[in-house]
């Protein structure tokens, strides 16, 4: 690639490593942003869940908007928006006002996000480099999230405020870089065609009510949580009333008749759900019942960032070789072999029994994380990459939201008492969702093998994939 292309690919993965290690870091620090704000654990759970909210209601709506007003644009403006924010949330005397800046600052990386992979994706020719600098970027959002772990600690250990400021000081360097290396482009044309405005309106209420109920599935009662899921689904059929009768849609609804794109969101949802729903609850197993402090688990979680090393150097040829869907296929395989070798956790386990699963684990997020990122945006024109990655990432959120919410509630219901012994009992049933989201996204991912007599096939697509252009 040229010395551009890297520029680029700088700008963008310094975006996306800036989200992953902010929502990892204030994961460490909520219990001193309890301690501090005298927050209730109803307060608390809003932290996040503001921030997921904004993240996952928007995002489609943010993809689309990557495509109407220019990408670079709203890249930089909502850039610009997540700093100022971020940093209002270190000021923040009062919980409604962190909770305030946390939804906030979730819109501001649901506009930002799509609008960076989708500069990826146009800025480089489909095919070998685009997949190389896909797999770079996927590999620095997790490689984010699992030093964010670390990093979180370490500033909550100064000072939980530290959590909000880092993130202001790095999204002011990548927003120096942005406007330094991504080059200008021309405004997209939209002579004639209108905003969907009442389509943005009922998408993004839909995600918004259909996120909330997952979230607070486990903190309302089931008759407040059905409300919301119907609600949300009427506004979901309101909007795909509108999409099939609008000349200019929102989303067009062609892009759902490719089964790869299906299949890669889909497999998102369950992938990325599963792992979410594992990571809390390892959390929980090492903090509540072993005692852990914070940074023993922030560092006994790092090893899952291995991907962000493997991501571009191992699985770039291994899709060369194998294609894009064997190798999600086969990472699949392996996070659902991780999670049933953590099945039976003992209350005396020590770490390097636990390694073997975490290590697997992030050979298995390498394998999928990136081949997805490609599957579901590749053929795709290139008017609509920034929806594409919209959906994509609007399928992480939703994902991530359902595992945890799911987790918590199995949790819940099979902990009979506060013992040890019942505490354990309550992991061991929770544990079983991960696991079973695993084998639901590799049956997914299994129809869409084909036999391997031409170029490897995006999970199955008819399309050919540029970038296997030798036999696979």
């Amino acid at each position: 690639m040229r010395a551009r292309d890297w520029g680029v690919l700088f700008a963008m993965c310094g975006a996306i490593f800036l989200e992953g290690i902010d929502v990892a870091m204030l994961n460490v620090a909520l219990p001193a942003i309890r301690a501090e704000l005298g927050m209730s654990t109803g307060e608390l759970q809003w932290v996040m869940s503001a921030y997921v909210l904004g993240y996952g209601g928007f995002m489609l709506l943010g993809g689309r908007a990557a495509d109407l007003f220019g990408r670079r644009q709203m890249f930089i403006g909502w850039l610009a928006v997540f700093l100022l924010f971020s940093g209002l949330g270190g000021l923040a005397s009062e919980g409604w006002m962190l909770i305030v800046a946390r939804f906030v600052t979730g819109v501001a990386a649901a506009f930002m996000t799509p609008a960076g992979l989708s500069i990826i994706t146009t800025s480089f020719e489909e095919g070998p480099q685009r997949n190389k600098a896909l797999l770079i970027y996927s590999g620095t959002a997790a490689g984010g999230f699992s030093i964010g772990l670390v990093v979180g600690g370490l500033l909550t250990s100064i000072h939980w405020r530290w959590v909000f400021f880092a993130p202001v000081a790095m999204s002011l360097l990548i927003l120096i870089a942005a406007l330094t290396l991504v080059p200008k482009s021309p405004r997209p044309e939209r002579t004639g065609q209108r905003i969907d405005l009442a389509g943005g309106i009922t998408i993004t209420a839909a995600i918004v009510l259909l996120v909330l109920g997952v979230e607070r599935a486990t903190h309302t009662s089931i008759e407040s949580t059905l409300g919301t899921f119907a609600a949300g689904l009427a506004f979901l059929a309101a909007f795909i009333a509108i999409e099939r009768r609008v000349a200019a849609p929102l989303v067009r609804l062609g892009i759902f008749r490719s089964g790869a794109v299906v299949r890669a969101n889909a497999i998102g949802v369950l992938f990325v759900g599963a792992f979410f729903g594992f990571q809390f609850l390892v959390v929980l197993y090492l903090q509540e019942l072993r005692g852990w402090s914070t940074l023993q688990t922030s560092f006994a979680m790092i090893v899952i960032g291995l991907d962000a090393i493997l991501s571009p150097t191992l699985t770039p040829k291994l899709v060369n070789r194998f294609g894009n869907a064997r190798v999600t296929f086969g990472g699949l395989l392996l996070a659902a072999l991780a999670y049933a070798l953590f099945l039976p956790v003992g209350a005396d386990w020590t770490y390097l029994v636990m390694l073997p699963s975490l290590i697997l684990l992030s050979l298995a997020f390498s394998l999928v994380y990136g081949p997805l990122t490609i599957v579901a945006t590749d053929g795709i024109d290139e008017a609509d990459q920034g929806l594409a990655g919209g959906l994509l990432y609007t399928s992480f959120q939703f994902g991530a939201a359902l595992g945890l919410s799911t987790v918590t509630a199995v949790n819940i219901a099979a902990t009979a008492s506060e013992t040890p012994a019942a505490t354990l009992d309550g992991y061991h049933a929770a544990l079983v969702v991960p696991l079973a989201a695993a084998l639901i996204a590799g049956l997914i991912s299994a129809f869409g093998l084909r036999p391997r007599m031409r170029p490897a096939t995006e999970l199955g697509d008819d399309k050919i994939l540029a970038t296997h252009r030798s036999p696979s």
